[in-house]
Formats: structure tokens, sequence, C-alpha cells
């Protein structure tokens, strides 16, 4: 092969892997693959119901609601968990390489649901739209439209005798937390916790840069580029700082883990600033995953919160 035709050869080669990542890139920011619950809560020894539900634009929705154990069978105050990308309502066993972000740690959020259970409250976990066993509906869209799955679940949790839907809490993870947040100005419920919500703008800069090295304004802007064609809104129009200043007077607390590669502590200050009620939490971990680990391992961070805002009498 003469030296002209290797060279070509050689940029055909590195053009197919280009288009290869940035469209396993874009299929995840897009339509991301799914991971569905590997066990259920008897794993832990709670009682729970498989329930369905719609979200507030009629997406049916599918999770496990565990109840409270109370004195006198008086109804209890509840906390809704919305999980992260691309898990289920479970965590994340990262072993789909085609499906999982690169990186990615297992996440069990089951012993979390256990400690909020011995704790009082009664424990609500559901797939967000397009994760787990949840209806298909559109594009993935970083927490905006997936906000209305939580206002759903809210709105479900109010129809039961068992909860008291004046006590309500929500803890969000990384996308999770971004629901939380874009859902704010809409949710009549006493508190949350975002750990490890993330701007896409900063997240997406940080991750392909850990990926990619210098490559990945190149894989940005590809994966943008898709992203635009395929109808998805753009990460400028997502900043959560917007949605956070409607929080009104819930009391927000972001967890940050000191040791992210993929986000920042800057930016979750930035946002927790936005937020009328908001405050900080920043354990030392070693990266991204730890920060998640950090709030199963360590309930009482959660529990002490939302003891202080969701217990105690109803607001006048």
């Amino acid at each position: 092969m003469s030296v002209p035709g290797a060279v070509l050869t050689g940029l055909g080669l590195l053009a197919v892997v280009y288009v290869i990542i940035v469209g396993f890139s874009a299929r995840l920011c897009v339509r991301p693959g799914r991971s569905r619950p590997w066990s259920d809560p008897s794993e832990v020894g709670l009682d729970f119901e498989d329930v369905a539900f719609e979200s507030w634009d009629g997406v049916r929705l599918r999770g496990w609601f565990m109840p409270a154990e109370t004195a006198g069978g008086r109804p209890a105050p509840a906390i809704v968990s919305v999980h992260g990308w691309p898990w289920s309502r479970m965590g994340t066993q990262a072993d789909n390489l085609l499906n999982d972000l690169p990186g990615s740690r297992p996440i069990n959020l089951l012993p979390l649901f256990r400690s909020l259970h011995d704790a009082g409250y009664a424990v609500l976990a559901f797939d967000l739209r397009n994760f787990g066993e949840s209806e298909a509906h559109r594009l993935f869209t970083a927490g905006w439209h997936e906000s209305r799955d939580l206002r759903g679940a809210v709105d479900w949790l109010e129809t039961r005798p068992d909860v008291d839907g004046e006590r309500v809490g929500v803890i969000g993870f990384s996308n999770g937390g971004n629901t939380l947040i874009h859902a704010l100005p809409y949710l009549s419920i006493r508190a949350g916790v975002a750990v490890q919500p993330t701007n896409g703008l900063v997240f997406q800069r940080h991750y392909t840069r850990a990926l990619f090295g210098p490559l990945a304004p190149l894989v940005r802007w590809g994966v943008n580029f898709v992203m635009r064609l395929s109808g998805a809104p753009t990460y400028p129009y997502l900043d959560t700082a917007d949605p956070a200043r409607g929080a009104r007077d819930i009391p927000v607390l972001y967890v940050q883990g000191t040791g992210d590669r993929w986000g920042t502590m800057e930016d979750v200050a930035r946002v927790a600033a936005a937020t009328p009620r908001g405050s900080t939490l920043f354990p030392e971990t070693d990266h991204r995953f730890g920060g998640y680990v950090h709030v199963i391992d360590n309930p009482d961070v959660l529990t002490s919160f939302f003891d202080e805002h969701v217990k105690g009498e109803p607001r006048d």
C-alpha cells in the first residue's frame, strides 16, 4: 500500500472510531439504556408494594412503596427517592458496557431505604420515565421533563391514607437531584436533599476531559451536534440555578463529594446559593461515586436533616 493510501486508511479508521465514540456518548445523553432493578426491598427485610402511577403529564411509572410502622396507625411522614442516570430505582450494578457510563461503580440504594424506614419514614422509590420499568416517553432531558415524574410521585403519595401528605421529603441522586431542583417551584414538600446534582455543561466538560484528554473538545462538539439534531434540549438551557431560585421556603441540602472529578463543588455551591433556603455539605470522597456511598453509609446525614424539616407539626 502506498504512503498516501495508508494515510487515507488511517484517517478513515480514526473517523470510524470518532463516529462510534460520539454515537455512543450521544445515545447516553438522548436515549440512555435501561438498568432494571436486580433485587427488591425484601433483601434488606422491608415489606413493600409494587406500585404504578402516572407522572404529572401522564407517563406510566413503576416503583416500590415501603410503608412505615407508626404508633396507633397514624399517617407517617414519607421520603421519595429519585435515582441517578442511567440507573433504576435501586441504583446501578455498573456492569453493562452498552448502558452504563464508563467509569461507573455499583450503587445499591436498598440499605438507605432500610435506614430511612428505621428512622420512621415511609419510602417511595420509583423509576423515572425511560428508565427501569417505567414507560418510555420521548427523550432524556437531564431532569427537566423528568421533574414531572417527581410531581406525579408526590401527588400519588398524598392519596395514601397511611402517608401524611403534609410531611414529605425528597432525596435525589445526580440526575435525580436535577429532577428535584427542576420540580422545586411546583412541589409542596417539606424538604429536599440533592446529592451531587449536575449542570450539563460542567459535567460534560469534566467527564469528557477525564475520558478523552486533549480530544475532549472534539468529542463534545460531536455529541452536542447529535443532540441538536435529535431535538434534545442543549445544556445551556438546563441550568439548575434557574429553577432553584423558585424553591420558595423549601429547605434544600446539597451534598457534593470533594473528590468528584466529573462535577465540582463550585457549581453545586452556586446552585445552593441560588436556592432561598439552600445549604451545603462537602464530605471528603475519593471520586464521584464516593459521594453517593457517603450518604448510604452515613444515613444520619439525611435522617437528621429530614427529622428537623419533615417531621413535626405541619406548617401553616
